[in-house]
């Protein structure tokens, strides 16, 4: 143990002259990037894409949870600023990656943003300085895979030399009561001088509680369990619903009842699918892992496939209701309604809506979507450019329209007087009528 460098950090924390680096500025990473210098830290953020770095640098914000004014006003006071450039590194004493961790094309764990952002760091990493992963990861990736990385490179002593830890992002884009400043955080480092170090300085930016825990391998896996218990009562909801509808049940109802009661019931709704940067993906790192012990997460595996086969689902729904009015898949037109993730948002990472557009448009429909938040987005590689405007006129063309996504920002009593035929998956349009044209998931 080093308690110079801890009593050095503490102090730094203190009177506010520890300085921060945050790599990567995506949804995770300007957030904090703006809480911490808002407590009063200098931040340098570090992105490989050029235009982010240039728009930070501008007082730009590209973020919905970040308050365009308060970005203005931090880079003009210099208290951020960002760069493309990894030999910032040098000059900060506190290091948080906030890098993307995706699945690959074969729904296998995809580190090599960790990885190679481990690796560029090491190349600059000084002596007294901490880093923290706040990326959502398996179990055992920051002892794993980044203190070796951090080690080799520098050759530093971690624990003596450098602190390391992780500390889960908690970021819920469009929620209007918790935001990074907010919401409680979870710390688990490697040494208690390091827990205590990383813990001073999140307690010195957030209000909301920061727990510690006894090891990153802890941390990693509580971040895990809270998306995979999401993923699994969403799963049981859907399957919930699929059933409910060959028996004739409305599921939206049955939750409605449920809800009622005041304890041991926490209401979860179908959908089309899991979109976002967590929920979807989660459940896959942790079963990855798993197996390295010989072990089947069967019922997140359950989860999984029945969330997964939504998309499919729903369209098999849609060519039914095309069909009772004799009418094909094949030719028909269709309008997608919502395609982000989730309300309200302009963030459609994993959304399933282009699942529903790839399925329709394999089965020779004509699909068109209107989305007031994402007027234009890519996936695959391939562009989509929404409706310009969501008219009577406009709706009336469409053979069906599927709302596959529930925005405040739109007219569904419009959608209702115009619409042929309405398959409302989230269940948007209950308090709308009459209903005669509505079919609910």
């Amino acid at each position: 143990m080093n308690e110079n460098m801890k009593q050095s950090m503490l102090k730094k924390i203190e009177d506010r002259t520890l300085k921060i680096g945050v790599v990567g500025l995506g949804y995770v990473g300007l957030p904090l990037i703006v809480e911490k210098a808002k407590a009063g830290f200098k931040c340098i953020g570090f992105d490989v894409q050029q235009e982010k770095v240039d728009m930070v640098n501008a007082g730009k914000n590209y973020i919905g949870d970040v308050v365009d004014a308060e970005l203005t006003d931090l880079v003009a006071s210099g208290k951020v600023s960002a760069t493309s450039d990894y030999s910032f590194i040098k000059d900060v004493d506190f290091v948080a990656i906030c890098v993307p961790t995706p699945l690959d094309d074969h729904q296998q764990p995809d580190i090599s943003y960790v990885r190679d952002s481990g690796i560029e760091v090491a190349k600059y990493l000084q002596k007294g300085t901490a880093v923290v992963l706040e990326s959502t990861t398996y179990p055992g990736t920051t002892e794993e895979l980044l203190k070796p990385i951090l080690e080799a490179g520098t050759g530093l002593k971690c624990g003596e030399d450098f602190y390391l830890g992780f500390s889960p992002e908690r970021v819920d884009p469009g929620n209007l009561i918790y935001k990074t400043k907010n919401t409680p955080k979870v710390v688990g480092a490697i040494g208690e001088d390091a827990t205590e170090v990383i813990a001073a300085l999140y307690e010195a930016v957030l209000e909301g509680e920061v727990f510690r825990v006894s090891s990153p391998a802890v941390a990693e896996m509580e971040k895990i369990l809270e998306n995979t218990y999401r993923n699994i009562n969403i799963g049981l909801v859907n399957e919930m619903a699929i059933l409910c509808e060959k028996m004739g049940i409305n599921i939206w109802e049955v939750i409605e009842a449920a809800k009622t009661k005041p304890f041991g019931f926490q209401p979860f709704y179908p959908g089309p699918g899991l979109g976002g940067h967590c929920i979807p993906l989660d459940p896959y790192y942790l079963s990855w892992k798993a197996r390295e012990y010989e072990f089947h997460t069967s019922m997140i595996e359950s989860s999984m496939m029945i969330n997964d086969r939504m998309p499919e689902y729903c369209v098999e729904r849609a060519m039914g209701i095309l069909n009772r009015d004799r009418k094909a898949l094949n030719g028909s037109r269709v309008l997608i309604l919502g395609v982000s993730y989730k309300q309200d948002i302009d963030d459609y990472r994993e959304s399933p809506a282009f699942k529903v557009i790839e399925i329709l448009q394999r089965g020779g429909a004509r699909v068109d979507y209107y989305d007031p938040w994402v007027p234009e987005c890519f996936y695959k590689g391939k562009k989509f450019v929404g409706i310009p405007a969501l008219t009577g006129e406009a709706i009336e063309g469409y053979d069906l329209v599927m709302i596959t996504t529930g925005h405040s920002n739109v007219d569904y009593a419009l959608v209702q007087q115009h619409a042929q035929v309405v398959f409302d998956t989230r269940n948007v349009m209950k308090d709308i009528q009459p209903r005669n044209n509505v079919v609910v998931l």
